[in-house]
């Protein structure tokens, strides 16, 4: 999967302790049965805080802080404003089957862009960029204050853009500006989720007796964490492999760092930690190896077993939209 996939799911994964995020994703499609034409998701921190779809033809919240500090203008406003952008998507995926000599089939156009905001330094950076069937279409570089150009599809529209002025003052000011002042009002909004710490339940799992221990940590917030192996109090990297932090259904967060101890004697095992630690926080979580306290399917007939293997869970629009992706790169290579 390229970039533009790769960013929708894991952007702003390591980011500092102090750096908040206001993010929008847009998605149209074409011949997508069960599946609406238009969705667009709101994303502070990292939260889903509003969705739209053309099914509904509503915005609506998702966090009760929203609820409780926005007026009904609000509700209506953004509402009109996606309605609007329904339709322009609608004749963008028009416009780039024909740049690409498409004339039907299954199509996504996906729009992503938002910025941050640093509270200790009071930075600020904004990005945004266009997608065209799982691949970067085109994409605004705020710091040359030009669009950047990934396919030769999209170069026309890379030179009206850039030769439009008033258009890219207008991009600037919104990324420098106004979009860093709403993600502030947001962030104050729901200071008391989004600001909340959660430690995570951690487990010691094993496959079979010759495969990896898997040290995962469950159900922390916020995603500003690391994990690691210690050997002797000391950070260790060999034979360990750190997996991506990813999202529960339930808006907190998982991840695995897996140790290879096939070449370490058992007696020597215990010389092994796991340390999970947020980014910023003085409180870290150390697990120390102990044989007895892995959990393992070994000599279990069923392989998988919801009590000893832990599901990745992603937000349920996003494993849409994954799918969607797949399929499309699936009928590429088919050529149907």
């Amino acid at each position: 999967m390229r970039t533009f996939m790769m960013l929708l799911l894991y952007w702003t994964a390591s980011v500092s302790a102090v750096k908040h995020s206001l993010k929008y994703f847009y998605t149209a499609s074409s011949q997508v049965p069960n599946f609406p034409e238009f969705v667009v998701v709101g994303m502070v921190d990292d939260v889903q805080m509003v969705q739209f779809d053309s099914n509904t033809m509503k915005t609506v919240s998702k966090q009760d802080w929203m609820n409780r500090t926005i007026d009904e203008q609000y509700w209506e406003r953004e509402t009109g404003g996606f309605v609007s952008a329904q339709q322009v998507f609608k004749a963008n995926i028009e416009i780039a089957k024909q740049r690409f000599n498409q004339t039907g089939g299954v199509h996504i156009v996906q729009r992503m862009y938002g910025c941050e905001w640093d509270d200790a330094t009071n930075e600020v950076d904004g990005y945004e960029q266009f997608g065209y069937d799982g691949e970067d279409f085109i994409i605004f570089d705020l710091q040359t204050e030009t669009w950047v150009a990934p396919q030769r599809q999209a170069i026309i529209t890379k030179h009206k853009w850039d030769s439009n002025k008033a258009f890219i003052t207008s991009v600037k000011n919104y990324y420098t500006q106004i979009c860093p002042e709403w993600l502030k009002k947001y962030v104050n909004y729901g200071r008391s989720s989004l600001m909340r710490t959660v430690l995570p339940s951690v487990s010691l799992l094993q496959k079979y007796s010759s495969s990896a221990i898997s040290c995962h940590a469950t159900g922390f917030y916020p995603d500003r964490a690391v994990m690691m192996w210690r050997k002797d109090g000391e950070e260790t990297h060999e034979g360990v492999e750190i997996g991506e932090i990813l999202t529960n259904n339930d808006g907190t967060f998982q991840m695995s760092v897996n140790l290879d101890l096939r070449s370490v004697p058992a007696e020597d095992w215990r010389r092994y930690d796991c340390v999970f630690q947020f980014s910023g926080i003085n409180e870290n979580v150390t697990t120390t190896l102990d044989k007895t306290a892995i959990r393992t399917n070994e000599g279990k007939k069923i392989i998988r077993n919801d009590e000893d293997v832990v599901p990745i869970v992603t937000a349920a629009l996003v494993l849409a939209v994954v799918a969607l992706i797949g399929f499309i790169i699936y009928k590429k290579k088919t050529g149907e």
